[in-house]
This record gives C-alpha cells, sequence and structure tokens, in this order.
C-alpha cells in the first residue's frame, strides 16, 4: 500500500455474503426500509433464513434475532389493527412500531461493534 491510499474500513459495510457482517446490517436496512417500501422487510427476512446457517457464531444470532423481529413484529401489528375495533390497538400499532425499530436499531449497533444479540428470542425491548 502506498501512501495515498486509505486504508479499508474495518466496519461492516453492505454485503451480500451471509459469512460477512455487511449482509446483516444490509437485512437491518431492509426492515427500516419497510416503512417506506413494503416488502422489503419480506426481503430481508428470506435472506436471514438463507444465512442463518452461516458458521460465525455471532452473526448466526444476528440472523436468528432478525426472523425474530420480523415474525414478532408481524405478529404484534395483526393484534394491534385487530384490537382497534376497541381503540386500545391505534396505541398498540405505536408501541409495536417503537418495539421494530428499537430492535432493528439495536441488532445494527451490535453488528457495527461486531458483537452477538445478547438473547435474540426474547420478546421485549
Amino acid at each position: 500500500m502506498t501512501n495515498n491510499e486509505v486504508p479499508p474500513s474495518q466496519t461492516p459495510g453492505i454485503s451480500t455474503n451471509p459469512d460477512e457482517a455487511g449482509n446483516a446490517n444490509l437485512i437491518y436496512i431492509l426492515y427500516l426500509l419497510v416503512f417506506a417500501g413494503g416488502i422489503t422487510g419480506i426481503i430481508g427476512v428470506v435472506m436471514a433464513y438463507l444465512a442463518k446457517d452461516t458458521e460465525k457464531d455471532w452473526l448466526r444470532s444476528h440472523y436468528i434475532n432478525q426472523i425474530n423481529i420480523f415474525w414478532k413484529g408481524l405478529l404484534y401489528m395483526v393484534v394491534s389493527v385487530i384490537l382497534c375495533v376497541v381503540l386500545i390497538g391505534f396505541i398498540l400499532i405505536f408501541i409495536s412500531t417503537l418495539w421494530y425499530i428499537v430492535r432493528t436499531v439495536k441488532g445494527m449497533q451490535a453488528v457495527t461493534r461486531s458483537e452477538p444479540v445478547a438473547d435474540p428470542g426474547r420478546w421485549g425491548f
């Protein structure tokens, strides 16, 4: 490397290789884009299912976390919409959306630090 070359960044970028942290980061980004588009969450969960058998344990915890975020978030939203009939659902939609965003951002932060998700199966924040 010459003096003018910049060394590559150590933070995970965007990659489609399931053995790299960038793939997990891309899935988290797709999860956040669900509010702008709609089907990006489905694309993200399919990618997580395909990558969950990676050999790196810390990355596997992220893929399990992403699968859980998708299905639990969907369950929370369906229950919230049903409960809109009795008006409590509107509050639950807000809480479910907040839960989804917090879990996704916390996962992105852990990927950036190259750390596993502490408890990917938890139901709370």
